[in-house]
């Protein structure tokens, strides 16, 4: 952890105790979308239309640890009216709760498109095709949470810079189910639901990074989510 930061020194004991027990919070948040996220992509990837129906019905554990989250940081900002890097830590934990809530509204998506996907007749051939790439994702959110957990900054760094290798796989993977529309017309609706559920998977590393760089700002208190992978590399590593 950066020296930047101390969560363990205020001027009082409970009121560090309420802002641990936030972070905490998010942790848990953390955790369950996750696990939500690697729910979906065995469901996709396995055709197994219970599972996925599974995630996509759970996505309200989620929005509700949300709004708990930040109902009591709302809390904390009118009694305890934070400064320097105690707001720092309440603006980051409200920021950190809503791209997690993006990430488990994601998961759902995937999973409602999994049950059609494994309920479907020609959905078998297709549907392992975004496997690698969800490993991947799920692979940088992981990352991200671990990050956070440990508030690393240079870890951080380190997962946000997988990011352009998972843009590129999207990429890759949208120009084959393309080809494949082309050549096989009658699978069109089929493909075009796996490409959404590689859009969802590209989307949640894309919600990991804001979280990488969630970390960045809440230990060193610099805002870094308009510069360049490159300009946060030379300025904090």
């Amino acid at each position: 952890m950066d020296d930047n930061l101390n969560l363990n020194q205020h001027t009082s004991q409970k009121y560090n105790q309420e802002l641990e027990a936030v972070r905490a919070e998010v942790l848990a948040m953390g955790g369950l979308v996750e696990e939500q996220c690697r729910k979906a992509l065995k469901a996709l990837v396995k055709g197994k239309a219970g599972l996925a129906e599974q995630v996509a019905t759970s996505d309200h554990r989620i929005n509700e640890m949300e709004v708990a989250i930040n109902a009591r940081c709302t809390d904390i900002l009118a009694l305890r009216q934070p400064a320097a890097s105690d707001l720092r830590v309440v603006v980051s934990i409200i920021r950190l709760a809503a791209d997690l809530e993006r990430i488990g509204d994601e998961a759902e998506k995937i999973g409602r498109l999994a049950q059609t996907l494994a309920e479907g007749r020609d959905g078998s051939s297709f549907r392992s095709a975004p496997k690698h790439l969800g490993k991947s994702a799920l692979d940088i959110l992981s990352g991200a949470l671990d990050a956070f957990a440990r508030l690393d900054v240079q870890a951080a760094i380190a997962t946000a810079a997988k990011d352009p290798d998972i843009d590129e796989e999207f990429e890759s993977l949208t120009r084959l189910l393309i080809t494949h529309m082309m050549e096989q017309p009658s699978s069109v609706k089929t493909l075009l639901r796996v490409n959404w559920c590689a859009r969802a998977l590209e989307r949640i590393g894309d919600h990991a990074v804001n979280i990488c760089e969630e970390v960045i700002f809440l230990v060193k208190g610099s805002d870094v989510r308009h510069l360049s992978l490159k300009e946060i590399q030379e300025r904090f590593l």
